[in-house]
C-alpha cells in the first residue's frame, strides 16, 4: 500500500512514517499543503492521510482541490478539532474518514486498510490471470496448485502487473509506486526484480506470462 502523508510536525510526521513502514506501507511525505496537493496531482497512492491544520492550504481545501482535480484516492483527515461541526466540514471537504488526535497508532493502521479495502482493494478481489491468482489480502500467490514465495518487493510489482493487465506499465511507473520518488535505488533495480520475478511465475511454467516491451517497459499478458 502507498500512502501520501500530509503532515507539518516533523515528530508525528516521522512517528506515523517509521510506523507504517514497519506495517510494510511505503510512505512519502509532504510538510505542507501546497506541497502535498502538488504530489498528489503527479502520483498515485492508494490514501492520503491529511492533517487539518497545515501551512499555506489547509487539509481540508486540499482535498477539495484533489477532488476538483479528479482526484479520487482514498483520504483520511488528521486533527486536534474535536467539534462535531469540525468532523462534518473535513468530510464535506470530501474526506473519507477522520481520525481526531491523539489516536492510537494501531486505529490509524486499521483505517487505512479498511479505506484500502474499500476502494476495490479488498482481499476478496483476486488478482488473476490465466492460472496466476494473487492476493492481496493474503500475500500469496499461486500459479496453478503451486504456492510461490515471493520477496516483498517482487509481490508488489507483480499486483501492479496483474492490475495493469494487458497494458504496459512503463519503468517510470514503476519506479514511482514500488520504490517511491524519496527512495535511494540502483538503476537496474527494475530489470533485476523483473529478473527474479521472471525465474518464479514464469521459468518453471511452460506459459510465460510477462512481456517485455521495448523500450517502454512490462506488461502481463490478459488471460
Amino acid at each position: 500500500m502507498k500512502i501520501l502523508l500530509i503532515e507539518d510536525d516533523e515528530k508525528i510526521a516521522s512517528f506515523i512514517e517509521r510506523g507504517l513502514k514497519e506495517e510494510r506501507m511505503r510512505v512519502e511525505r509532504a510538510a505542507d499543503g501546497e506541497e502535498g496537493l502538488y504530489m498528489a496531482q503527479v502520483n498515485h497512492y492508494d490514501v492520503v492521510v491529511v492533517d487539518w491544520m497545515l501551512p499555506g492550504i489547509s487539509g481540508p481545501e486540499v482535498v477539495e482541490r484533489m477532488r476538483r482535480d479528479g482526484n479520487i484516492s482514498p483520504v483520511l483527515m488528521l486533527t486536534a478539532r474535536s467539534e462535531v461541526e469540525d468532523r462534518v466540514e473535513g468530510l464535506q471537504s470530501g474526506a473519507d474518514d477522520y481520525l481526531g488526535k491523539p489516536f492510537a497508532f494501531s486505529e490509524l493502521v486499521a483505517r487505512l486498510r479498511a479505506l484500502h479495502r474499500r476502494n476495490g482493494y479488498g482481499g476478496s478481489n483476486l488478482l488473476q490471470t490465466g492460472d496466476l491468482v494473487l492476493d492481496p489480502l493474503k500475500r500469496e500467490v499461486r500459479r496453478g496448485d503451486q504456492v510461490i514465495e515471493l520477496g516483498i518487493k517482487e509481490f508488489e510489482l507483480l499486483e501492479l502487473l496483474l492490475r495493469r493487465k494487458g497494458h504496459v506499465v512503463t519503468h517510470t511507473t514503476i519506479l514511482d509506486n514500488i520504490w517511491g520518488t524519496q527512495e535511494r535505488i540502483e538503476s537496474n533495480v527494475v530489470n533485476v526484480t523483473i529478473y527474479h520475478l521472471r525465474n518464479k511465475i514464469d521459468k518453471p511454467f511452460e506459459e510465460k506470462l510477462i512481456e517485455t516491451v521495448r523500450g517502454s517497459g512490462y506488461k502481463i499478458k490478459d488471460r
